[in-house]
């Protein structure tokens, strides 16, 4: 009979909810399939670019929507000068961004740039502003994109907010499945859209040049915006109607700072492909942002009250006209703009995850949202981006017009503080030229700081006082969070220095705190046998006498030989009751305290009904006693109740069809489950074929690896699995710098019998790609 070569897989039955999981998802990834690819100068441009080149498609817009009814006709000769500013600034902005693209080749952009000039704690300003960007480009690029296909489509207008909100959550779950934002696929709709507005551009220029463009009359649309009747100049065209109409053109410029947030995905060398992309991007953006505002000075495409047909879509219908072509041009760009908008916000969902982690793992963010999901995404970060997207949209209707005054100010932010932190390197580092560069820098911080001021005022009743008081509270959030994950590192600092040596008791009382007699009680009790304490004690604390008689006589009926303690609780205050106790057994001097809180535990959803979390809050109260451990005993009832009372035979063939159904639907074979390694490649045999004497060769991934030190010598002592079970391999202590835990090695050697398994002793190995033999 032969031997077996090691452990062999232990069948665990999947939950439910597991199962579920993989049936929306699709298979778990592994984490070494975790890896960036490098992205070429033409595909940077196409993937990095969406959110700043889509803008072109509303800036022009949102101008005219605050200067129309104010400015009159003269709207359309006040949107080439007010465009003429913004243009200025996209200029400043992009030199500015060049040399940050230069200096840090490190994703995070301003986040990265502040701090590495001011520090941790101001840098929070700058990761604040950029997550507001973040979410608020999901909910202006959504509606935006909606915006152009109820343009092509107007029935489907009365239903936009609910097309928007379906978008947000299809791109959150095609996210949460792996979606990557690498590769050409995802370029093509930066280059439709670009290509179909530039089209449109030179057509209208031709047909203005040669007098057959023609000309929207504002007064004859019927549900356009109102239209200032008069001279407008002298009327209505205040200085704050132009500030606001700048405001909100300055929409035009979200989503210049991408490619400094993600340097490192370039490929070598990083920063000047990075400052080329940037470059060309900056040129295209303000080549269609300049030709859309001329074209509506000209056509006088004015904005609707519902927010369709768009301008960029009316301007489309007069350039290339009512004809076959013009009409299948007209739902080419639609269907461009409606791609590059949606493509613009599944930007975010790259952006938002990582710039989380990123503040995260700097202690300023929970921690939660630092790590990978199923999918090796961030799954926490995309669900949080996806709820904060969806309740903005809710509150704004998704009007594009209604979530500008959310937008700008943390765009423009990020834009000042870049500005302002590479004013504060050049100042310090002297590099030759950095006179130049200071001034380009402090120009562009100086006026990114004056629109911020510009939008606050001047946009504040619209909405932007929500992101005024709601940007410093987010600030003050995450310095809150820091401080408690500092004290949380200064405490464990002090145990460093003075290490806490292990504490002999003469007295351990353990207590059994208990609401009922069931069987989370009874494991608990046996559990607290095994802590070999001094005494056990069973503790219940009275709130209703009945209950408590009823209780005991329980307790007697089931002959339980640890004594029952009963300790009235008269104003309810259970976990505090607890804590007195506690407090009371532990301040005896040389004893320590253990209370022991049995948990049932059922199925997710079955349990938060049938149970409620006393357990916890009396754990928290308990925690603060010196000298004092409380410690939850779960107890897992249901599968108690199963080993009574097996599940029929169908609800299990039920279960396992299901979970063979989820398999089949992830492309997975049923006999091979996630994480297991396919057959080996070439000569590598399976574990279980390997017997002793003989050589052999296997592929498997490195499960655990451990030091092992002995008076001969020091050695490491790995397990290797792949889907049939596992074997111990011994390395050499040389290997520590060549494998780690994780890889998927390919290991060879004389398989020797010891301690009633096989090992492989010194063997040849090398480390083999995921694809390889798969």
């Amino acid at each position: 009979m032969a031997e077996r070569p090691g452990r062999q897989p232990v069948a665990v039955p999947e939950s439910v909810g597991y199962i579920l999981k993989r049936l929306l998802l699709g298979r778990p990834l592994i984490s070494s399939r975790l890896h960036s690819e490098r992205l070429s100068n033409p595909v940077a441009l196409g993937v990095l670019s969406p959110d700043a080149i889509s803008s072109s498609a509303y800036g022009t817009e949102e101008i005219l929507i605050e200067l129309l009814p104010y400015a009159g006709l003269a709207a359309f000769s006040l949107v080439l000068p007010i465009t003429g500013v913004i243009l200025f600034i996209l200029i400043l902005v992009t030199a500015s961004y060049r040399q940050v693209v230069m200096t840090y080749t490190r994703a995070g952009g301003s986040y990265v740039v502040a701090r590495e000039n001011f520090g941790p704690r101001f840098a929070q300003v700058a990761a604040a502003a950029l997550l507001i960007d973040y979410v608020v480009t999901v909910a202006v690029q959504s509606a935006a994109g909606t915006v152009a296909v109820v343009s092509a489509i107007p029935v489907l207008g009365p239903y936009h907010l609910e097309i928007t909100i379906g978008v947000v959550i299809l791109l959150c779950y095609a996210n949460l499945r792996g979606l990557r934002e690498a590769g050409r696929p995802f370029a093509v709709p930066t280059y439709f859209f670009a290509g179909m507005v530039v089209l449109m551009i030179v057509v209208g220029l031709v047909r203005d040049f040669a007098g057959t463009l023609p000309r929207y009359d504002p007064a004859q649309l019927a549900g356009a915006v109102p239209v200032q009747q008069g001279n407008g100049l002298v009327m209505g065209a205040t200085i704050l109607v132009v500030l606001r109409a700048f405001a909100n053109g300055g929409s035009s410029l979200t989503g210049v700072e991408a490619i400094s947030n993600t340097v490192s995905a370039f490929r070598k060398p990083q920063g000047r492909n990075a400052r080329t992309v940037l470059t060309v991007m900056a040129c295209v953006l303000g080549f269609l942002v300049g030709g859309v505002s001329y074209l509506a000075s000209v056509t006088h495409a004015t904005p609707y009250q519902a927010g369709y047909p768009s301008v960029l879509s009316q301007e489309a219908r007069a350039v290339f006209g009512q004809g076959t072509v013009g009409a299948v041009l007209f739902g080419m760009l639609q269907l461009a703009s409606a791609l590059i908008l949606y493509t613009g916000a599944n930007t975010s969902f790259n952006g938002f995850p990582f710039l989380a982690s990123f503040v995260a793992e700097d202690r300023f963010l929970p921690r939660q949202l630092t790590k990978r999901g199923h999918r090796l995404v961030f799954s926490n970060g995309i669900l949080v981006l996806t709820a904060l997207s969806v309740v903005l949209l809710v509150l704004t209707g998704g009007s594009v017009n209604g979530l500008v005054p959310f937008y700008a100010i943390g765009v423009f932010t990020g834009f000042a503080i870049a500005g302002y932190g590479m004013t504060r390197h050049h100042l310090r580092e002297k590099e030759p030229g950095w006179r130049h560069r200071l001034a380009v820098n402090l120009s562009a911080g100086v006026l990114a700081t004056v629109v911020v001021g510009i939008f606050a005022v001047a946009k504040f009743t619209e909405g932007a006082w929500l992101v005024v008081v709601v940007f410093p509270l987010l600030v003050l959030v995450l310095m809150r969070l820091n401080r408690e994950y500092r004290a949380e590192a200064a405490i464990l600092d002090r145990v460093r220095e003075h290490p806490l040596d292990a504490v002999n008791y003469a007295y351990h009382r353990v207590f059994v705190l208990v609401n009922s007699a069931d069987l989370a009680v009874l494991e608990a009790l046996r559990y607290g046998r095994n802590l070999r304490g001094t005494d056990l004690t069973a503790v219940h604390f009275m709130i209703d006498r009945v209950h408590a008689e009823r209780l005991e006589r329980r307790w007697d009926e089931l002959r339980i030989r640890v004594p029952l303690r009963v300790i009235d609780c008269p104003d309810r205050r259970v976990a505090r009751a607890a804590q007195t106790l506690i407090a009371e057994a532990a301040s005896r001097r040389g004893t320590g305290v253990t209370a022991l809180l049995p948990r049932r535990s059922y199925t997710p959803s079955l349990g938060w009904l049938l149970h409620d979390r006393t357990a916890d809050r009396m754990a928290r109260a308990i925690s603060q006693v010196e000298h004092a451990a409380a410690t939850i005993v779960p107890y897992d009832v249901k599968s108690k109740i199963h080993e009574v009372y097996p599940p029929r035979p169908g609800e299990e063939r039920i279960t396992e069809a299901f979970e063979r159904f989820a398999d089949q639907l992830a492309g997975e074979p049923p006999e091979q489950k996630a994480f297991e390694q396919p057959r080996p490649p070439g000569d590598a045999v399976p574990i279980t074929e390997v017997h002793a004497g003989t050589r052999v060769t296997v592929v498997g991934r490195l499960h655990e690896l451990r030091l092992n030190r002995t008076d001969a010598h020091t050695f490491l002592v790995g397990e290797l699995t792949d889907a049939t079970g596992s074997l111990r391999v011994e390395f050499p202590e040389r290997a520590r710098a060549d494998i780690e835990v994780g890889q998927r090695l390919r290991v060879t050697g004389t398989a020797e019998r010891e301690d009633g398994g096989l090992l492989l002793r010194d063997p040849r190995y090398r480390a083999v790609e995921e694809q390889e033999g798969e």
